[in-house]
Formats: structure tokens, C-alpha cells, sequence
């Protein structure tokens, strides 16, 4: 039972060693002058298509896309974390389908917020 532990240690070990040194990379790289901190104006010149641009080479773009993005993942979710109950139904018993209708009370409360603020609207 216990060493059913250790690998959700080693893997929770990895998970936050993983977070930690990947922002610190570039940062380590800088340090040893491997990533040039200056404006080069190779970077601000003309990408693939060869094309002078007009105005400022940083655009941003609209919200409205990355709103849309992190709302399809937020219930695109629904079906990831609805899978494992729909394999184990017969197992869980009515402990599983209590948990089950508590996810999905959460689910569409936040789907009806989000529809009752406009954010599933294209204006």
C-alpha cells in the first residue's frame, strides 16, 4: 500500500521540479549570453511572407479568442473528467452518481453564468 505512494510522490516530485525549471531556463540562458537581450532589427523586419508591415510589428489580438479558447477547454473538461464514471458506473454506486450530479450542478451553473453575462456571444 505504501509504495502504491511513493510513484504519486515521484510523480508529484517530477511535476513540480518540471514547473520549476522550465521558467528558469531562458532566465539561465540569458545569464550565460546565449539569448541576446537587445532589439535586433532582423526581429522587427519581415516575417515569412516577405512583406513590409505597416505600423507596429507587436499586434494584439482580440480577447474574444482567447476568451472562446479557455471556454471550450473549460467544458471540454465536462467530458475528460466524465469518462472515468462512465467506465466504473456499475462500481460507484450512488456515491459516484452524487459526486457526479454535484460536478455537473457546478458545470452548469457556470455554463448558465456564462451565458447570462454574454460571454458566449460573438458581438
Amino acid at each position: 500500500m505504501l509504495a502504491q505512494y511513493g510513484y504519486v510522490g515521484i510523480l508529484l516530485i517530477c511535476a513540480i521540479g518540471f514547473t520549476v525549471i522550465i521558467p528558469l531556463i531562458p532566465k539561465i540562458l540569458m545569464v550565460m549570453g546565449l539569448i541576446p537581450t537587445k532589439k535586433n532589427p532582423t526581429k522587427e523586419g519581415q516575417y515569412e511572407c516577405g512583406m513590409q508591415t505597416i505600423g507596429k510589428t507587436w499586434v494584439q489580438y482580440n480577447f474574444r479568442y482567447y476568451f472562446f479558447a479557455v471556454l471550450f477547454v473549460l467544458f471540454d473538461m465536462l467530458t475528460i473528467f466524465l469518462y472515468p464514471w462512465a467506465v466504473n458506473v456499475t462500481g460507484l454506486g450512488v456515491g459516484g452518481l452524487i459526486a457526479v450530479g454535484i460536478f455537473l450542478a457546478i458545470l452548469i451553473i457556470g455554463y448558465l453564468y456564462a451565458w447570462r453575462k454574454g460571454a458566449l456571444q460573438w458581438k
